[in-house]
């Protein structure tokens, strides 16, 4: 199978991540998301994770320039040979251009748009908890959200800063503005699938691996 680079589209809450890792599993790719990149790079140590930690130590926002320097790092190493599922890349058009200037033009195989109210995704965040070590995801009901510790590391689950209402707001009015305008990029190209994010996970899967499959075999 030639090189499959998908690029996974939604708002905060949409169940990117949760998609992600069993489309990852499904065709051996990384799932690749920037905040992982991000960290990645910072532990290595690597010339571009050096620069990305000195903004962080300025209290600063990484920049375009360097998310995507990030982004080629991260396509040259061997195990995206055959592809790649992008979370939270590209978040901007300038990014969307530099993917394809990484890439080439025919690079990205298909968009996948998970389409959510923002009343449905507002309740998601709203009840997220999450492991400060592993990064285990919890519902504000689960036991280990109740008892603050969680199952599979023991380490503290708690809500995180920006799943609180004031910053869930930012963050949707920030997709709104600076992502959401990615749909028209891709639908141009012919390359952009929605699907109803709003089903439970399975039904979810199984409508991109329908889209994915039909696309694939044109």
């Amino acid at each position: 199978m030639a090189r499959l680079i998908l690029v996974v589209l939604g708002k905060q809450g949409a169940g990117k991540g949760t998609q992600c890792k069993r489309l990852a599993e499904r065709y051996s790719i990384p799932h690749v998301s920037t905040g992982d990149m991000l960290r990645a790079a910072v532990k290595a140590g690597t010339p571009v994770g050096r620069d990305v930690a000195a903004v962080l130590e300025a209290g600063e926002l990484v920049s375009d320039d360097l998310v995507n320097r990030l982004v080629a790092e991260r396509f040259a190493q061997p195990d995206a040979a055959a592809g790649a599922l992008l979370d939270g890349f590209p978040r901007t058009f300038a990014q969307a251009a530099a993917l394809e200037a990484i890439l080439g033009a025919d690079g990205v195989k298909l968009c996948v748009n998970l389409e959510v109210s923002v009343e449905l995704v507002t309740r998601r965040l709203s009840a997220r908890r999450v492991c400060v070590d592993c990064g285990a995801i919890y519902t504000d009901t689960d036991p280990e959200a109740v008892s603050g510790v969680c199952s599979n590391c023991g380490g503290q689950v708690v809500q995180r800063a920006d799943d609180q209402p004031g910053a869930i707001r930012s963050r949707l009015e920030a997709y709104e503005r600076d992502t959401a305008p990615l749909l028209d990029f891709y639908a141009e190209r012919d390359l952009l699938v929605t699907v109803d994010g709003s089903l439970d996970p399975d039904e979810v899967t199984a409508s991109i691996l329908a889209v994915i499959d039909e696309r694939l075999s044109r």
